[in-house]
């Protein structure tokens, strides 16, 4: 049996018709002469004429000169012909995978000669005063097709080792984080941030008024792998107590705002988090998480004021809306577009599993400002993002209270007794709305589900179309169905980031090292954040004047009845 090397070697031979064949071996004997004859050897044999023979006639006949040729070359069986086809079919993969490896490098080669340019360009800038471009708001770029595993892995093989091209600064990109956040599942922000930047990353401090509970988080990240971004963060109690003991290398290039929403998006102090940032570091990016706020529902002039503000100070500013960056989202949009498609209807459902919720503030209205601001928020945006912009004064909304008969929930991990009756969250929330486009919207928020999973949709029709997300925050599926195909099409998005597409986006326009300007985009500006908490506080609003017309008309009813 010939080894798997000789086999390999014969393959090539056979694929490629300019590699050298091996001399074919003569049939002849070793008694047999092969005499060649040259011009010269004519004459010496014309001196030497032999006399003619005469040769017997041979009988004319109706002889068969065609060969078989399969009488020359035997019959093949059916494992010999298998194995060549299969020899056959291994060459066209090599041959494939190599215009593959090909195509892989080439894209290799030119995105390192891009960074090469861009390394240049910014030595040569070093010197001049830094400005940060406004980023544009195009359509959906190939970048948000490619899964993130596959984006890092291109990145890590361009830049190499996997670590992203340093700026020809000595100093290394520096932030500030304002609360750790969450360190749990989906919703952990720095290990996107750590994956991104990787041994850039610096940390310089982290703000929060709960002490210690910040230094047990830093800790934990001292005690891993990531401990060259936090070794030198310092804890703060507030943001003016960085500022007075901040050094000039510890001017940050990014600030990370985690905080509850509650101590932001207002002009109160104390909740004013966005405009002493402003204040303190001018033209410095924000990273801002969802919702913007909530705050009292006269404050969202405040979050108006804030966003024209950071408008007006080109302030690179992200709002974590997430579920924007996913591919099957994208693909939506793309559909949408590529098929010149206006939106009809957007129908969202959002379940949550209620048992899991064990945070006190979320059951309290007064403090989370209720399940639709502060939850339902995100599905709300798509809808926006879909339908456009909301006609505020057309919301209208019911809802399912606490105090209900259908109401009653058995498994609610916290004591809801402990909140005030008029601060219970509803258990149903049913909204719809007209778009300025004249589309109509709806969503409906439910606190009914137990363990763990969620269940939440988003649906959008289009003339011939119908486009159904499905279970974005696990396994997104985006279901198709189009004209002349009434059967739906499942395409599935496994290993999809929203996260880290969101935040890849943001460190690659505050670097601005794309060589295309519309390759990395923010796809939820301040701005936009803003008219979703519009939204979804116009629908808390709507549901609860229903209930109190409800209430009235049955106080109503039972003082009429008691009077006759």
């Amino acid at each position: 049996m010939s080894s798997l090397s000789e086999h390999v070697e014969h393959e090539y031979d056979e694929a490629d018709p300019q590699a050298p064949h091996p001399v074919a071996k003569s049939t002849l004997g070793s008694s047999d002469a092969a005499a060649i004859v040259e011009k010269g050897d004519f004459e010496e044999q014309n001196r030497f004429k032999l006399p003619a023979i005469p040769l017997p006639e041979i009988p004319a006949s109706n002889l068969d000169l065609e060969l078989d040729m399969s009488s020359i070359l035997g019959t093949s069986s059916n494992a010999e012909v298998a194995k060549v086809q299969k020899r056959a079919s291994n060459v066209m993969k090599l041959s494939q995978e190599n215009e593959k490896l090909k195509a892989e490098l080439k894209s290799m080669t030119d995105r390192l000669e891009a960074a090469e340019r861009r390394r240049e360009e910014l030595a040569r800038r070093q010197q001049a005063p830094q400005t940060l471009r406004t980023p544009s708001f195009r359509p959906q770029t190939l970048r948000h097709l490619l899964s993130p595993s596959l984006y890092r892995s291109m990145e890590a093989r361009a830049y190499g080792q996997g670590e992203p091209l340093d700026p020809p600064s000595p100093r290394k990109r520096v932030l500030i984080s304002l609360t750790p956040g969450s360190d749990e599942g989906p919703w952990n922000h720095s290990f996107r941030f750590e994956h991104k930047l990787g041994r850039r990353l610096k940390v310089v401090a982290l703000i929060d008024p709960a002490i210690e509970r910040a230094t047990a988080v830093l800790q934990k990240k001292c005690d891993s792998f990531v401990v060259s971004a936090y070794q030198d963060t310092r804890v703060f109690k507030t943001l003016e107590d960085f500022v007075k003991s901040m050094s000039p290398k510890d001017r940050p290039k990014a600030v990370i705002v985690g905080s509850p929403p509650m101590y932001r998006g207002s002009l109160l102090p104390g909740r004013d988090i966005e405009m002493q940032i402003i204040k303190y570091f001018p033209g410095v990016a924000m990273f801002i998480e969802k919702p913007i706020a909530t705050g009292p529902h006269h404050e969202i002039q405040d979050a108006f004021t804030i966003a024209k503000t950071i408008s007006d100070s080109k302030t690179i500013c992200s709002v974590g809306y997430m579920l924007r960056y996913l591919k099957a989202v994208q693909m939506m949009k793309q559909i949408i577009q590529e098929n010149d498609l206006t939106v009809m209807a957007t129908i969202a459902r959002y379940a949550c599993a209620y048992e899991a919720i064990a945070k006190p503030d979320w059951w309290d209205k007064s403090k989370s400002a209720g399940p639709v601001i502060e939850q339902g928020t995100h599905f709300c945006d798509l809808s926006r993002y879909f339908g456009g912009e909301v006609d505020i004064s057309t919301v209208s909304a019911h809802s399912l209270e606490w105090d209900e008969n259908a109401g009653h929930l058995s498994k609610i991990s916290i004591d809801e007794s402990k909140v005030a009756p008029e601060n219970r969250i509803p258990r149903v929330t049913a909204a719809t709305w007209k778009y300025d486009s004249g589309a109509v919207g709806s969503f409906t928020h439910i606190v009914a589900l137990q363990d763990t999973n969620y269940s939440c949709e988003l649906e959008v029709f289009a003339d011939g179309y119908q486009l159904k997300l499905v279970n974005p925050y696990v396994q997104p599926v985006l279901y198709v169905r189009k004209p002349g195909d009434e059967n739906e099409q499942a395409i599935r998005f496994p290993d999809d980031d929203p996260f880290f597409s969101e935040v890849s986006n943001l460190i690659d326009i505050i670097e601005d090292i794309e060589e295309d300007p519309d390759a990395a985009q923010i796809l939820s500006t301040y701005d936009d954040a803003v008219r979703t908490y519009e939204l979804t506080w116009a629908i808390r609003e709507a549901s609860e004047r229903s209930r109190s017309a409800k209430l009235q008309a049955s106080a109503a009813a039972a003082k009429a009845q008691q009077a006759s």
